[in-house]
């Protein structure tokens, strides 16, 4: 391996380092935290008010499922937004 090929590798794996720590600034931000309680209060406000008519067990078994499949899609949005505010 020649010296070109060392420095390329060497900065690959230094940009993989960068992504890494981002990675895991993220999974433990505040951000990301606000974000998921403010995502599943609002599942659970509109949830309320559509039990007024319903009592089934398997619906409300869906309240939790539901919070958690929105926090995971939206919150794309919110990362890359805050990714740009980290750099």
């Amino acid at each position: 391996m020649d010296n070109k090929e060392l420095e390329n590798e060497i900065l690959k794996i230094k940009e993989r380092n960068k992504r890494v720590e981002l990675d895991k600034a993220w999974e433990t931000s505040w951000t990301r935290r606000i974000c998921i309680c403010i995502l599943t209060y609002i599942v659970v406000i509109v949830y309320s008010n559509m039990i007024k008519t319903s009592s089934s067990i398997w619906f409300s078994s869906l309240v939790p499922v539901i919070g958690f499949t929105l926090s995971t899609l939206s919150l794309k949005v919110v990362r890359n937004i805050w990714e740009k505010g980290v750099k």
